[in-house]
């Protein structure tokens, strides 16, 4: 269509309705094209905006304010691309090209028009049902819809869409209905209604109201400017525009996240929940000192987890832009607990109120692990804290390069505590306990830092202002020069990353699952950062094929009674302690020598601390269980459940009653995997043959408890985090000489190694790359710190365990004792079960879906209460997890079927896979429940 096709200035009857696009969603727009007002192909924002204002009625600055809303929507309609944008403002918006735009609610509007242009009548008839009958101005009763009754329709819409909305859709629905009853609806203030019938034939006859048209036709046609007021336009236009787009992003970013595109929206800051109100926090007491604690959330690792030196991360700026406030550092305790960390004093040498205040209560009966000076000398490093940093920040001090051997700046890395210290938060108390799943997002902060990085590199004025807190204020240009060529490099080095993981993950049509509050997909992370990252930043290039979506996320484990069990990690696959914990270490970003360049008698050094790894292993394990009387765990105790911090409130009291009756059916059904309670004598008295402590559980060269371990298809649980030692490889560069027929077989006597013909040293198992590069790693160390012929000092730091495979071929996961199970939720090895009382109902009834972030603690179902079919609203910054995307396909990784207590009653052998146990009655569930508080 043309423009001699569109009304003329002069008024006058319209042509005949005109064809309009099936890809032109909007019913307004479809009327306006059909009656020959707008172009149906592409109509300039002057001309659409004046129509409008036409159309509106409204005189002076209200009719001004309508073309400057139609101009903001129009220019985005089309799409949120650099050239999208710039096309819709030189050209104007394509009315037929609408479709699957930013402006499509995609089903989560009306459907009275669907993705086909045909309308359906019983959608009209749905509209008319949520009206009621209004007095028309010019006489007599018609159906319609007032204000508040279109909020209800559209919040009826909006709860329709559940599992398919996306949070811009609340936002685009105040686009529609509220617009057409702005424009078309009749009568005035709050009896101001929209006619159904008016409805129906905007949408099935393309037609508007006829005073609709009188106003349209009733306004002559701009005349034609000049080219420098044109001029003009365009430029105050543009500017208006990037005008409002910075003031968006400075005051709504949180919004602007949910309406751009991914890739633009990553430009901005994460969006983050507001922590919960805390009165009154407490550490429970797990058998540990409050100079234990302290140093078990401050001891470094050795890990330099942030791409900066310490003294950068502390002066860094949260990122984003601030047009009327100055940004607080990326280090205030206010902004890391949005990311899930607690708060942490800056020293516990101190008075006792500001120790209450963080929550420190001494434990009065704490036994730690003997010291490990014994082991050869070893000393941990002291643990400070004088920055205030959240619990899981440590300071890496004089951070040497393993390949240069050079001094290096102190660099800041997270510690075990970050991921294994746990709080819950009930009624504004904040209950907090060690070696718990912690309820952070590391994804966030890692996006957050890179922004800081960059917005300090380009925005205004934030330079002059890191410079200063890094430098001093007398600092020469050069040393500013100096410093932020080193800046740069650390933003390099992040955008190249996430660069390479895009393109690798575009290139095999994969993403990512989002981990999300409380998950991490910690194999998958540590396989890119060593057989990746560590290659990189050692020079190396060609190994972006290493890279892995991490597309398997696990809920943080508890650590408490780890050390005594004979397999660690959900799959069960490592045995041997010091690997456990110098490969995490390598995971969070400890410096390691993997360069071509360096002597090879200096490959695999690392800052790898390990007499601090060495200490928190003891600190953990305590004395041997069976030299207790009773015989139990010391070290790290689980939390108990912590009734006496609410006396006053029922929902925490234990019933010794349903404890008893709760004990018998975990005598029943729960023993078979998990075995029986390690901290419950009664249960020991009452059913002796099914205790923990009988001989057959235990490997006495420990001792340590060999854990039962169940075929994933026979568990019917998610599968995704089994496979990826089970599937994944790695190639490994040839000068680093890894051998595991050599450096594991020969070494540990492993034998149960791959055939060496299924791979070559350079493409192997990503599991047996690992567990070698891991060994080959501690040994250096060794190497670095003991005496060759102190074997004895060498022996006592390995222990009695070898670094060998897990000899159970089939896709298996570990069953670990349930001491302390209540405050590890939300629930199985991928946190998809958001509670006990769910995690024990019959797999179908599960919830699908849940937020995750600062919510409350629910003690009777224990863990996050979520309803039965409920559809989960989460606020501002919380993240959603959900089992499947919106279309209704599953998301690798987050599957929340199988140990499922569904069966008939009957022998185990009876049941499906997927099923390990009979179905619970309801009082039963609680009944076991109220055992599980207890241990």
């Amino acid at each position: 269509m043309q423009d001699d096709r569109v009304r003329s200035p002069s008024g006058g009857a319209p042509a005949p309705p005109i064809a309009v696009s099936p890809n032109n969603p909007c019913p307004f727009l479809r009327a306006l094209v059909a009656g020959g007002f707008v172009d149906g192909h592409t109509v300039p924002l002057s001309r659409l905006c004046g129509t409008i204002e036409a159309a509106s009625g409204e005189k002076g600055l209200k009719k001004r304010l309508a073309g400057l809303e139609t101009y903001l929507v129009a220019l985005v309609a089309n799409g949120l691309s650099p050239f999208r944008l710039s096309r819709s403002w030189w050209s104007g918006a394509e009315l037929d090209e609408l479709r699957n735009g930013p402006l499509d609610k995609h089903g989560c509007g009306s459907r009275i028009l669907d993705a086909n242009a045909q309308v359906h009548e019983d959608e009209i008839a749905r509209l008319a049902g949520f009206g009621k009958d209004c007095q028309d101005p010019s006489g007599g009763i018609e159906r319609g819809l007032t204000g508040p009754k279109i909020t209800t329709y559209m919040n009826a819409n909006f709860e329709r869409a559940t599992g398919s909305r996306r949070p811009i859709d609340r936002l685009l629905m105040n686009g529609e209905w509220p617009v057409l009853l702005n424009i078309m609806g009749k009568g005035d203030g709050d009896q101001r209604y929209l006619c159904v019938a008016e409805v129906r034939t905007l949408f099935v006859e393309r037609r508007l109201p006829e005073r609709i048209v009188a106003r349209l036709t009733s306004q002559p046609a701009s005349a034609h400017r000049g080219a420098l007021r044109v001029l003009g336009k365009v430029a105050l236009g543009l500017a208006a525009f990037v005008l409002v787009a910075i003031v968006a992003i400075a005051e709504f970013p949180d919004q602007l996240q949910k309406i751009l595109p991914s890739k633009l929206a990553q430009l901005l800051p994460p969006p983050l929940p507001e922590p919960a109100q805390i009165k009154e926090a407490r550490w429970l007491d797990q058998n540990w000192s409050t100079e234990d604690r302290h140093w078990f959330h401050h001891a470094s690792q050795g890990t330099a987890t942030f791409p900066v030196p310490y003294a950068w991360f502390i002066a860094l700026e949260q990122p984003g832009i601030h047009l009327f406030t100055r940004p607080g550092l990326l280090k205030d305790n206010d902004y890391l607990e949005r990311f899930g960390f607690m708060p942490s004093p800056k020293t516990i040498h101190t008075d006792k109120a500001t120790l209450r205040r963080f929550g420190y209560v001494d434990s009065p009966n704490a036994e730690t692990g003997p010291a490990p000076a014994s082991v050869a000398g070893l000393r941990p490093t002291p643990a400070e804290n004088f920055d205030g940093l959240p619990v899981g920040f440590a300071r890496m001090m004089g951070a040497a390069d393993p390949t240069t051997g050079q001094p290096g700046p102190d660099m800041i890395g997270l510690t075990c505590a970050a991921c294994h210290t746990g709080h819950i938060n009930y009624k504004g108390v904040s209950v907090r306990f060690d070696g718990g799943p912690g309820m952070v997002d590391l994804l966030k902060l890692e996006q957050a830092t890179s922004q800081s990085i960059l917005s300090t590199l380009y925005v205004p004025f934030r330079f002059k202002r890191f410079a200063t807190r890094v430098l001093g204020p007398d600092a020469t240009p050069a040393e500013r020069d100096e410093l932020k060529k080193g800046l740069s490099k650390a933003g390099d080095i992040v955008l190249g990353q996430h660069d390479s993981l895009e393109k690798v993950l575009k290139d095999r049509h994969q993403q990512d699952t989002e981990e999300g509050y409380g998950r991490l997909d910690a194999l998958n992370r540590i396989g890119n950062q060593v057989f990746y990252t560590d290659l990189a930043l050692s020079g190396l290039t060609g190994f972006e094929n290493n890279l892995q979506a991490r597309d398997a996320p696990v809920s943080f484990p508890p650590i408490w009674t780890v050390p005594w069990l004979a397999w660690a990690q959900y799959d069960a696959s490592i045995e041997q302690p010091l690997i456990r914990n110098a490969g995490e270490a390598l995971g969070v970003s400890a410096l390691v020598n993997l360069s071509p360049d360096a002597p090879k008698d200096a490959l695999f050094r690392s800052s790898v601390a390990v007499e601090n790894l060495v200490r928190i292993e003891a600190m953990l394990r305590g004395p041997d269980p069976f030299s207790q009387n009773p015989k139990g765990f010391g070290g790290l105790k689980p939390p108990k459940w912590p009734a006496q911090l609410f006396p006053d409130d029922p929902a925490w009291k234990i019933d010794p009653a349903r404890v008893s009756k709760g004990r018998a059916i975990y005598a029943e059904i729960c023993v078979e995997c998990h075995l029986g309670p390690v901290n419950d004598p009664v249960f020991d008295t009452q059913f002796p043959d099914k205790s923990v402590w009988k001989p057959e559980h235990w490997d006495a060269n420990g001792p340590v408890l060999k854990p039962i371990q169940k075929g994933v298809k026979g568990m019917g649980t998610d599968s995704a985090q089994a496979k990826i030692l089970g599937e994944r490889r790695v190639a490994v560069p040839g000068f680093l000489d890894m051998q595991p027929a050599r450096d594991l077989g020969k070494v540990w006597g492993c034998n149960d190694l791959p055939d060496p013909s299924s791979y070559s040293s350079t493409e192997m198992p990503y599991s047996i790359a690992l567990m070698t590069a891991v060994d080959l790693v501690s040994r250096k160390w060794m190497d670095d710190h003991i005496p060759e012929q102190d074997t004895e000092a060498r022996k006592a730091l390995w222990g009695f365990r070898t670094n060998c495979p897990n000899p159970e071929k089939e896709l298996h996961y570990r069953a670990r004792p349930l001491n302390g199970v209540w405050a590890t939720a939300p629930y199985l090895h991928n946190g998809s079960v958001p509670s006990l009382y769910w995690m024990l109902s019959p797999a179908a009834e599960r919830p699908k879906q849940f937020c995750m972030g600062f919510r409350d603690f629910d003690p009777q179902q224990v863990g996050l209460r979520v309803a039965a079919g409920e559809a989960p609203t989460c606020k501002n910054g919380e993240t959603l997890f959900s089992v499947t995307n919106p279309d209704g396909s599953p998301i690798n990784g987050n599957s929340n079927q199988g140990h499922s207590l569904e069966g008939p009653p009957g022998p185990p052998h009876a049941y499906k896979a997927g099923t390990i146990g009979r179905l619970l009655t309801d009082d039963e569930r609680y009944e076991l429940i109220e055992y599980l508080k207890s241990l």
